[in-house]
C-alpha cells in the first residue's frame, strides 16, 4: 500500500459506546477528564483523582458525551507496558489526542488535518526512518553547541526582567520566549522572522482560551474571519520556509523535514503542513510550562532551593525530579489494534486508551513519597513525562538542557527569586498550562 496520510487511514470519532468488555473496575471517573478546565479551575492536576484511579481503578472507563470513551490508565507500570508495545497500542489507528471532533461537527480543516498528519501519529515501519531524520538536531553534541546561544539568551531575558522588575510575570518575560528562540534555532527560522511565531503562538493560546470561555455559538463572523486568516497565515509561512529549504537546504531540523523521502517520495504537502505544526507547539508549550512549575516548586520548597544552591552538581537530578512533579504533558492517547488484556481489563479492538503521564509521575509504587519534591531523589530520571519507548520525546534533551542553564544563572543572579503565589492556568486537558506566573526577583546577587 505504501506511505499514506494519516487522515486517510485513521479511525474516526464514534458515538458512544459499550465497552466491548464490562469494566473490571467499578468506578465512576472522579473528575470529568475530557473537560477542558478540568485542572485550570483547580490551579493544577488533581492529584487526588489520579491517586483514586491509580488505587481503585487502574484501567478506568471514562465516558465521552461526544466519544465512544476511552479507557484511563493511571499507574507508572500500565503505562510504560503500554508505550513498550506500539503493536497492540497504536498512536496512528486513531491518533495521539483524547478526541478529533466528530465527523460532520465543525472544525478547522487545515488545523485538523496537519493535528493528524505528523510524526507523533506514526507507528512503523514509517514512524523510524522519519524520527531518524529528526534525530541529528537532538544528539548531544549539537545540543552542546546550542546551550551556548541559549545561555546568551538566558542572560538576555533576566537583563529585561531585571528593568522591569521586582515584580514580573515570568511567563511573559522568560518561560515562553526561551523555548521559542530555542526551536528558532534548531529549525532554522531567520530571525527577523521570529516575532511572526510569537503572534501565532499567542495568538492560538488566545483563541482557544476564548472559544472555550465564550463557548464557539459566541464567536462573531469577525473573530472567525480573523481566526481563520491567522491561521492560515501561519501554515503559509511554514510552507513557504520548507519550499525554499526543498531549493536550497541549510543544516538546520526544516531542511531535513522538507528534503526526506519515504518509499522514494518526499512527504505530502498535508504532512509538510502537519510537521510544521507539530514543531512550532510541541517544542513551545511545553518547556514553558516546565520553567514555570519549576519556579513554583522551588518557592514552595525553600530547603531544596537551598540545597541546589549549596551544591550544582544537583542541577542534572534537580532538572529530572522537577519535570516528574511539573509533568507539563498530561496524556496521550492509543488505539487497541486487536483484543487484548491490561492491567485485568479485557480490551476490545478499536477501543481508545488515554495515558495519564501526571498520574504515572506521582505513582507510590515507583518513586518513594511522589508527592514530595526532592531533588536528590535516585530514581527521579525515570519519571515518564516525555513518554517512554520508541515515541519518546525527541526533544527531551534539549528540554533537560533548556532547564539546567535557566534556573543556573537565574539563581546566579536572584537568589531571593519567589513566586508570589498569583498564576493563571489557561484551560487544557493535554498540557499543565500555565499562562501567568508573578516572581518577584528579590534583590539582585
Amino acid at each position: 500500500m505504501g506511505f499514506q496520510n494519516v487522515t486517510e487511514t485513521y479511525q474516526v470519532e464514534r458515538p458512544p459506546i459499550t465497552p466491548h468488555s464490562k469494566p473490571v473496575y467499578d468506578l465512576k471517573p472522579p473528575v470529568d477528564l475530557t473537560t477542558a478546565n478540568v485542572f485550570s479551575d483547580n490551579g493544577g492536576y488533581t492529584f487526588d483523582a489520579f491517586e483514586t484511579m491509580r488505587t481503585k481503578a487502574p484501567v478506568m472507563w471514562h465516558p465521552e458525551d461526544y466519544g465512544a470513551g476511552f479507557w484511563a490508565v493511571s499507574t507508572y507500570d500500565l503505562v510504560k507496558k503500554m508505550e513498550l508495545d506500539p503493536e497492540t497500542y497504536s498512536s496512528q489507528k486513531g491518533g495521539i489526542l483524547m478526541n478529533y471532533g466528530m465527523e460532520g461537527v465543525p472544525r478547522h480543516p487545515l488545523l485538523h488535518s496537519s493535528s493528524l498528519n505528523s510524526l507523533i501519529n506514526l507507528d512503523r515501519p514509517y514512524h523510524t526512518p522519519l524520527r531518524m531524520e529528526h534525530m541529528a538536531y537532538f544528539r548531544a553534541d549539537f545540543v552542546a553547541e546550542l546551550r551556548k546561544r541559549v545561555t546568551a539568551q538566558v542572560n538576555v531575558l533576566l537583563d529585561g526582567m531585571a528593568k522591569q522588575g521586582p515584580v514580573v510575570d515570568m511567563v511573559e518575560t522568560f518561560s515562553a520566549e526561551l523555548p521559542l528562540f530555542t526551536l528558532c534555532e534548531i529549525l532554522g527560522v531567520p530571525v527577523a522572522d521570529r516575532p511572526k511565531l510569537v503572534h501565532w503562538m499567542h495568538f492560538l493560546e488566545q483563541s482557544q482560551f476564548q472559544a472555550q470561555q465564550e463557548g464557539l455559538g459566541n464567536v462573531s463572523m469577525e473573530q472567525i474571519t480573523h481566526f481563520m486568516n491567522e491561521i492560515q497565515a501561519m501554515f503559509e509561512y511554514g510552507r513557504y520556509l520548507l519550499a525554499e529549504r526543498r531549493k536550497s537546504p541549510q543544516p538546520d531540523l526544516l531542511s531535513a523535514i522538507a528534503n526526506v523521502e519515504i518509499d522514494g517520495k518526499p512527504l505530502s504537502p498535508e504532512f509538510l503542513d502537519g510537521s510544521w505544526l507539530l514543531i512550532v507547539f510541541a517544542g513551545n508549550d511545553t518547556t514553558r510550562n516546565s520553567l514555570s512549575g519549576t519556579m513554583k516548586l522551588l518557592t514552595q520548597n525553600p530547603d531544596q532551593k537551598a540545597k541546589l544552591m549549596a551544591d550544582d552538581s544537583l542541577f542534572p537530578n534537580f532538572v529530572h525530579e522537577s519535570i516528574r512533579m511539573v509533568s507539563p504533558v498530561t496524556y496521550m492517547r492509543r488505539t487497541a489494534t486487536k483484543d487484548t488484556e491490561l492491567g485485568g481489563q479485557p480490551i476490545g479492538e478499536g477501543e481508545k486508551l488515554v495515558m495519564y503521564y501526571a498520574s504515572a509521575n506521582r505513582d507510590a509504587a515507583k518513586f518513594d513519597n511522589p508527592d514530595t519534591y526532592d531533588i536528590t531523589r535516585a530514581n527521579a530520571k525515570d519519571h515518564l513525562a516525555f513518554g517512554h519507548g520508541p515515541h519518546v520525546c525527541l526533544g527531551q534533551r534539549v528540554a533537560n538542557m533548556q532547564l539546567d542553564a535557566a534556573y543556573r544563572q537565574i539563581l546566579a543572579r536572584f537568589p531571593d527569586i519567589a513566586w508570589t503565589g498569583e498564576q493563571s492556568i489557561a484551560p487544557s486537558n493535554f498540557v499543565h498550562a500555565i499562562s501567568s506566573l508573578t516572581v518577584d526577583l528579590g534583590k539582585p546577587a
